[in-house]
């Protein structure tokens, strides 16, 4: 059980905090930030395992997190299907995309890797704008309701449980992997690809599976996303909403999975915190970022648990 503690440390923090959050929350807009904080997490966790731990630059996660939203709009509300089969279709049909997109572009390298996530966002954002019969166009559609054994989550309060749920299941499964064979691959293919390809790692073999894993849990969150909000639209799926992921995980801290957590749920609650200066709410979260960055350069939780580790030494 100390053994247990000791590796999952952070995950036993985070479901205190989710168990503890509702004290504080006074209205459904306030479950409708966290519950929005926790998908963009969800996403952010499986992008650090792409960007943190092994080193492949994503600007086109918004995208693989926009085909999950509408997979489970389509096939729920044009098709009939069953939420649970909806969500399970869109993350195996978003698998096997990025398995494709993977292979070729994951051969690039730095910004010019950059820019091939970022065209294949664009070319789905495209197409889900033009495909109106399909998608909706512009105006977007919306999903059915989400119920698992019957159960439909409609009230804000269950549907807080239910991705907070989903979030602890995701840190779970990414601490997992990064303490498995898995993860040590990955550290050893960020740190120095040649020297990993040596000693007998087929790198890529694990840049695509990480990639594939990371698109899946993209999907995972964005049909979640579609079953919650009244409309899917194809702003989600944006460049900026790429950027937003990257940011978060960055801020919260590289190779770090709580620290994705942290970042997504700092970065979704900060402008919901600075509306009422609306004016100076860019300058500010600029400010923190440019902090972050010259203060903080690992990100703001590896920083914290370094200083903590080097007062707790003796």
């Amino acid at each position: 059980m100390k053994a247990f503690a000791q590796r999952h440390r952070g995950l036993l923090i985070l479901a205190a905090c989710i168990a503890l959050l509702p004290l504080g929350v006074q209205n459904d807009y306030h479950y409708d930030v966290l519950i929005n904080a926790g998908l963009n997490a969800i996403v952010v966790v499986g992008l650090n395992l792409l960007i943190g731990y092994a080193g492949q630059i994503s600007l086109g996660h918004a995208a693989f997190f926009g085909l999950g939203a509408y997979a489970s709009a389509i096939l729920t509300t044009t098709y009939g299907w069953h939420s649970l089969a909806a969500m399970g279709a869109g993350m195996a049909g978003v698998g096997v995309l990025a398995y494709v997109v993977a292979r070729p572009i994951l051969r690039l390298k730095g910004h010019y890797l950059a820019m091939a996530t970022l065209g294949i966002g664009v070319i789905i954002s495209i197409v889900l704008n033009t495909e109106a019969q399909v998608t909706g166009g512009p105006d977007g559609m919306s999903a059915e309701p989400f119920s698992v054994f019957g159960f439909a989550f409609q009230s804000e309060k269950s549907w807080y449980w239910l991705v907070g749920g989903c979030l602890l299941a995701s840190v779970w499964l990414a601490t997992n992997l990064i303490n498995s064979p898995i993860g040590r691959a990955l550290r050893a293919l960020h740190g120095a690809e040649v020297g990993a390809r040596v000693v007998g790692i087929d790198t890529t073999h694990y840049k695509v599976l990480i990639f594939v894993i990371s698109a899946v849990f993209a999907s995972f969150a964005g049909s979640l996303f579609a079953h919650h909000t009244p409309t899917v639209t194809p702003s989600i799926l944006g460049f900026i909403k790429s950027v937003e992921f990257v940011v978060m995980a960055v801020f919260g801290g590289m190779a770090s999975v709580l620290g994705s957590v942290v970042g997504a749920f700092i970065m979704t609650l900060l402008p919901n915190v600075l509306a009422s200066i609306e004016d100076f709410e860019p300058i500010i979260l600029g400010a923190i970022m440019m902090g972050t960055m010259i203060f903080m350069p690992k990100g703001l939780v590896p920083t914290i648990a370094k200083k903590l580790r080097r007062k707790e030494a003796p």
